[in-house]
């Protein structure tokens, strides 16, 4: 009860912090920081997702950024086509967040699912071997693309329109950032929490003896990654409209790295954690390559120190928790 009552302060005042960022960065009159927090919520997201496949899977994988850029060139394929005379499969193009966003979410979940497929049918260093051959396949396909920009990447003419919402100012685009994590994180929550998610656990300590109990185990395990891929190409939408340019570099197994290390930073398996992650990679990014490019030096020490002493990684230090499971 101690745990869960710190664990639920800790959650409270992240998240009261968020809400009130904007009015801080008016009144310290930086409000450049607030794209920057834009970032956070939106890798975030991508890490939550990640940690649902890796933290309560058992799933490395080193190839979920491919999500995202799937998401995000739909967006800028899309966006492209609005201007453009030519159709793409035999539609206009759309600048409407409720068909871009969608389409991305949908065609990146149908990706996941396809590779999963085939991930899913091998374990430990295969899996992430397969994941990270299927990530540089997308980040190759699209750098071939010339009439999609190639290698330089898809610039947008502005962002995408969400109803009454205008997306084109940061403050808005922000808020909407947060509200799609937190229902991400409230939806996961139930997930993780569930029938579903317990057998999903038990996938990851045991998955022979899951079998034996009668559980088809793949099953549970292609749909926990098609759901992680379709979030992670919601994520690539919404980057992809932040920077107003989707590029291949998005799907480099480099960023898929960059991932899994914001996860392990935040802790793997507690969802909350992975937002924390992200959240403290771009901030010692940010500052520290006001300093130095070489701000990785300071990095690495730092992360080695996390995993060696915290086992839940930095949010598991504010909460209390212990190494095992929660």
């Amino acid at each position: 009860m101690k745990n869960l009552t710190r664990k639920m302060i800790v959650n409270t005042i992240g998240l009261l912090f968020f809400l009130v960022l904007p009015f801080l960065t008016q009144l310290f009159e930086q409000e450049y920081l607030l794209s920057l927090f834009s970032l956070i919520l939106i890798y975030g997201l991508a890490a939550a997702s990640l940690d649902l496949i890796l933290g309560f899977g058992g799933m490395i994988s080193l190839g979920h950024a491919v999500f995202m850029g799937i998401g995000g060139y739909a967006v800028g394929i899309l966006a492209f086509h609005k201007y453009d005379a030519s159709l793409i499969f035999g539609f206009d193009g759309s600048e409407n967040a409720l068909i871009t966003w969608s389409i991305a979410i949908a065609a990146a979940g149908i990706f996941g699912f396809v590779t999963g497929a085939i991930s899913l049918r091998t374990k430990g260093m295969y899996f992430i071997m397969i994941t990270l051959a299927f990530a540089q396949m997308g980040y190759y396909f699209f750098s071939a693309l010339s009439k999609y920009g190639g290698s330089d990447g898809l610039s947008l003419y502005t962002r995408n329109e969400l109803l009454a919402f205008d997306l084109s100012d940061d403050v808005t685009f922000y808020y909407i950032c947060l509200a799609i994590l937190v229902v991400f994180l409230s939806i996961a929550y139930r997930i993780v929490n569930s029938h579903f998610g317990k057998v999903l656990r038990a996938t990851k300590q045991n998955e022979q003896r899951v079998q034996v109990l009668g559980f088809a185990s793949y099953r549970y395990k292609i749909t926990i990654y098609t759901f992680a891929s379709a979030v992670a190409g919601l994520a690539g939408a919404m980057l992809t409209n932040q920077n107003e340019f989707a590029s291949p570099e998005l799907m480099h197994w480099t960023k898929s790295g960059e991932l899994l290390v914001m996860v392990i930073l935040g802790g793997m398996g507690t969802l909350f954690g992975p937002v924390l992650g992200a959240a403290t990679f771009l901030l010692m990014e940010y500052f520290l390559a006001m300093y130095t490019e070489h701000w990785m030096i300071i990095l690495g020490p730092f992360l080695i120190l996390v995993v060696l002493f915290a086992k839940k990684g930095l949010y598991g230090l504010l909460i209390g928790s212990k190494s095992k499971d929660d």
